[in-house]
């Protein structure tokens, strides 16, 4: 399984920096071996380095941990949610992967009026960029108190400045509004870098002709791209051919698809049961109620491997999401059973706004058609995650 390097868990664990500065030089070795540009290298220390969270117990990979899929491994033991730097906190949303996210285009309204693109479940975030300045800042993250706090901690540390004056300018961390940006734009191409998105899945194995699909995954593939068989294909696929070497499988729009309440995580994190999130209303640059209860449409690369599964971590298998989006197509009693708590799904929390006429698409499927696409998806897992596969 790929891993980050050692110097940067180092890094992180010893806060030793020096090689930081030569990193800075666009002819470093370090930066040659790591395949990394100089501003690429500054966001990966930054990505790995507690210093960034109100009492140093966090990092950005606490919460996207490219060893798990760059989710968070903690949320196993702890729930659905992620939990803050200060111990306690925790959030009402699932922390997404942070895979891929690259490719997610800036927030925007397409032609038919409807929202597309952004970051976060409610694309709040514009960009990449605009993302990864958003956790340091936030109470129930990594807690710092404003840009000021966050530039003072960066010149705590003498080969930081020294790195960003040297990918930034002289001035750069002067200004707490430039110096806040400049870690935003490194942490971004740091996120933009070949690890975040490898493209060697088996999925992508077969594109290019190396390996063959079982009979199972195969039927998955076929079931999942087909328009008379299934609806996955009409919001998890972006490109326009079902062969297209870069697809991220979402077209990043907004949905309500009825996802039920996570009572259990609800429990634990505090959040009153029967509180609505509001989801895509949530975003400052949305006003029309229509959009309220919709949320982004996740991309399914590592799908298999970073559960739990939904805006809300409600559901901690993969087939149970599949299952999910089969009882509006069923009228078997069966369908209409959560197979994980054995009852009813619950109610949409916003029963007004949803996805209707995309949520009945096609027929129901049977559990055959079911475990294919299971199988199927499993297939679009980077090689350094195939290990994780059951």
């Amino acid at each position: 399984m790929m891993t980050f390097s050692p110097f940067w868990r180092m890094r992180a664990a010893a806060r030793c920096l020096t090689l930081l500065v030569v990193a800075a030089s666009p002819h470093s070795a370090l930066a040659e071996d790591a395949e990394l540009t100089p501003v690429e290298a500054l966001g990966e220390a930054l990505f790995h380095d507690p210093i960034l969270s109100q009492n140093r117990t966090q990092s950005c990979a606490s919460c996207h941990d490219a060893e798990y899929g760059f989710t968070d491994p903690r949320r196993f033991a702890d729930g659905a949610f992620s939990l803050g730097d200060d111990g306690h906190s925790l959030g009402d949303r699932n922390a997404p992967s942070a895979a891929y996210a690259a490719f997610t285009p800036p927030f925007h309204q397409k032609e038919d009026g409807s929202w597309a693109g952004g970051m976060f479940w409610d694309g709040r975030a514009r960009d990449l960029a605009e993302q990864a300045g958003g956790p340091p800042l936030n109470p129930i993250e990594m807690g710092l108190s404003d840009k000021a706090q966050l530039v003072a901690r960066l010149q705590e540390e003498p080969d930081y400045v020294t790195a960003f004056q040297q990918n930034f300018g002289a001035d750069i961390l002067k200004d707490p509004e430039a110096g806040y940006a400049a870690m935003t734009e490194a942490l971004a191409a740091y996120e933009k870098a070949a690890i975040f998105a490898p493209f060697d899945s088996k999925y992508d194995r077969f594109l290019r002709g190396e390996v063959q699909l079982s009979k199972e995954e195969e039927l998955g593939r076929i079931l999942f791209f087909s328009e008379q068989f299934t609806n996955c294909n009409q919001c998890h696929q972006l490109k326009r051919s079902a062969m297209d070497p870069q697809e991220t499988f979402t077209n990043y729009s907004y949905h309500n698809i009825g996802v039920p309440e996570n009572v259990l995580g609800r429990a634990e994190n505090g959040v009153a049961a029967g509180t609505i999130d509001d989801g895509l209303l949530a975003n400052p640059a949305v006003s029309d109620p229509a959009e309220r209860g919709k949320f982004k449409t996740p991309g399914l690369r590592n799908a298999a491997v970073t559960g739990p599964y939904m805006h809300n971590g409600v559901f901690q298998e993969l087939r149970t999401v599949i299952a999910f989006y089969n009882r509006y197509n069923s009228k078997s009693d069966a369908a209409q059973i959560n197979p994980e708590t054995g009852k009813p799904w619950g109610p949409p929390p916003v029963a007004g706004t949803l996805s209707t006429t995309e949520l009945t698409h096609g027929p129901a499927l049977d559990d055959r058609r079911i475990d294919a696409l299971v199988a199927f998806l499993k297939t679009l897992t980077d090689q350094r995650y195939e290990e994780y596969l059951e």
